[in-house]
């Protein structure tokens, strides 16, 4: 990975972990299904643009829906609808350090439904991730404020879901037959539009969103959505998707810097002890070793 390739990870890190903050910023004004229903929808629209930049290049990438429309739909549902809205469902109710600590939780959820999806059992290594991962999410949890808000159990459990629903998408992924990676995206995000437009009518937006509101909601779509998946699959394109999910690791960090900048949350002993466990817990069930560590191993043999 070369300086370019680590500044856009860097740089990755940083907008997903922002899509915390504007989630808690946008979703008690909003609602989930207006805010996530803007969200892909600006989405779409910014990758239809740049589709259209493609082509104009020589370099569009077809969606060929009528060969792939299922495929889409698939992934429109598991990897951004549900999890999108369950996500804004929680972010009415925790805080954004608090969210991207949880979604960090998501290649743990990917471990178990691959075994299950491989009938293969699970390592103690993974064994042992999975029990310091659940330490971690109920040390956070167990001890920070947020969860002695209303509603709180309920927002916890969505996001773990929603987490649990990215572990679907990505194993699902796996199996699929090869999309282009930006067709992925182009595609999957007009398949979440027509998936949340049902909800919107049992969850109206509870109140009148300002200029601030509309530009939490806007980077939401086109940055932390649009951009993001442009850097990511290029990321995967030039190191290889598993280097490019060593994003994980840095996405809580930004969550939690974020939240206690923009949102004055409390960075408290749990947050960091919890988060430091529950990331330690990602890396046994994933297998990840950094690659400063993984170099004098090798020169070793």
């Amino acid at each position: 990975m070369n300086t370019v390739n680590m500044l856009r990870l860097v740089a990755l890190a940083a907008i997903w972990g922002g899509s915390f903050l504007f989630m808690r910023i946008a979703a008690p004004v909003l609602g989930p299904a207006v805010l996530i229903e803007y969200r892909v929808l600006f989405a779409a629209l910014f990758l239809l643009g740049v589709a259209w930049v493609m082509h104009r290049r020589g370099k569009g990438i077809p969606l060929d829906l009528r060969q792939h429309w299922k495929h889409y739909l698939m992934l429109g549902f598991f990897n951004s609808a549900l999890p999108f809205l369950l996500f804004a469902f929680a972010a009415r109710t925790l805080s954004a350090s608090v969210l991207s600590v949880l979604n960090a939780t998501a290649p743990m959820f990917g471990a178990l439904v691959g075994a299950v999806w491989a009938r293969q059992g699970v390592s103690a290594r993974t064994g042992l991730g999975l029990v310091l991962g659940t330490a971690g999410v109920a040390l956070l949890v167990g001890f920070d404020h947020v969860s002695e808000r209303p509603g709180a159990a309920l927002a916890i459990a969505a996001a773990l879901v929603a987490a649990f629903c990215y572990s679907i998408a990505s194993q699902y992924a796996k199996s699929a037959k090869a999309v282009p990676p930006f067709a992925n995206a182009h595609g999957s995000m007009w398949a979440a539009t027509l998936f949340v437009i049902p909800a919107l009518p049992f969850f109206p937006a509870p109140g009148e969103p300002t200029a601030g509101i509309w530009a939490a909601v806007l980077a939401l779509g086109v940055v932390c959505s649009g951009i993001a998946y442009i850097l990511y699959f290029k990321l995967i394109e030039e190191v290889g998707t598993t280097s490019a999910l060593t994003v994980t690791f840095l996405n809580p960090m930004f969550g939690i810097l974020w939240g206690a900048i923009f949102l004055h949350e409390v960075i408290g002993w749990h947050t960091l002890l919890g988060s430091g466990i529950v990331l330690v817990g990602t890396a046994l069930v994933t297998g990840f070793v950094p690659s400063f560590l993984r170099a004098p191993a090798a020169q070793a043999k």
